[in-house]
């Protein structure tokens, strides 16, 4: 599903003031229905224990279910889908239902910005938020496009969104403005 909302008005010839944007995974769903299996695999073995070689095997099973179960339940929930918003100031990512994890990146400390056409899970290692030496930071819940922001340091930041191409013009628009403002100073 794509979502993405150009702003609220602003002066002709002004960025919008607010940009948003989304992209969604419902594969993820998947991983987090197994998640709960494992979970309810896990109280079962517990609750019902049908083991008679001892305690510390049935307890191994039971925390390995459990704990299991949590990580991909949480860890996928984490990843359904990403919000991106860009304002005068900052470029914010929220994942997930909670919006955690959050990232925000002071349009003051980036130096440039671009559309990456194609982003998948095998470059980055995996869904979610990653981290490669080569590449940065990304936050990767689906196929597809992305925005890719330099920062002054150098690091690098990549994010999954619907309509790569309006939010990567939404920040230049912003970085032009500041620079202006800077160069009137």
């Amino acid at each position: 599903m794509r979502h993405h909302d150009h702003g609220t008005p602003s002066a002709p010839g002004q960025p919008p003031a607010v940009w948003t944007g989304r992209a969604h995974n419902r594969g993820q769903w998947v991983l987090a229905v197994a998640g709960a299996a494992c979970l309810a695999l896990g109280v079962d073995l517990a609750v019902d224990s049908p083991w008679g070689s001892g305690l510390a095997p049935l307890l191994m099973s039971v925390i390995g279910c459990v704990a299991a179960g949590l990580l991909m339940l949480f860890g996928t929930l984490a990843f359904v889908h990403v919000a991106v918003r860009v304002d005068d100031e900052v470029l914010e990512i929220r994942c997930g239902h909670m919006g955690l994890p959050r990232r925000r990146i002071p349009l003051a400390d980036v130096v440039h910005a671009d559309v990456a056409r194609k982003v998948t899970p095998c470059q980055w290692g995996g869904w979610g938020y990653r981290w490669r030496p080569d590449k940065g930071t990304a936050v990767v819940v689906r196929r597809g496009e992305g925005v890719v922001v330099r920062l002054g340091d150098g690091r690098v930041f990549t994010v999954t969104v619907d309509d790569a191409e309006a939010a990567v013009r939404v920040i230049r628009d912003r970085l032009r403005l500041i620079a202006a403002r800077t160069s009137q100073v």
